[in-house]
């Protein structure tokens, strides 16, 4: 690795260090988890993920039906846990 690819990274780290230390605790981390969130099962990540860098809908579709399906089992799961607790 040269001097500058280090220097680079080191300038990213320490800037990433920054933006996350000066951030106030609730509102701004808060705020971030709900976006990571919102991108997470909007698919944010499938956008240009093929090749060529275009987007596929049916992967772009498929991933967030897959994702709220799985949001849906954890809440069932969820819920059969606490009945079976009986605290429901």
């Amino acid at each position: 690795m040269s001097d500058q690819d280090r220097e680079a990274r080191e300038a990213r780290e320490a800037l990433e260090r920054v933006q996350r230390d000066s951030e106030t605790l609730g509102s701004s981390a808060l705020a971030r988890m709900g976006q990571r969130a919102g991108d997470h099962f909007g698919a944010k990540d499938a956008i240009g993920a093929a090749e060529g860098g275009g987007t596929d809908p049916i992967e772009l579709w498929g991933r967030r039906i897959g994702r709220a399906l799985s949001l849906i089992g954890v809440v069932i799961l969820a819920i059969w846990l606490l009945i079976q607790l009986r605290i429901l």
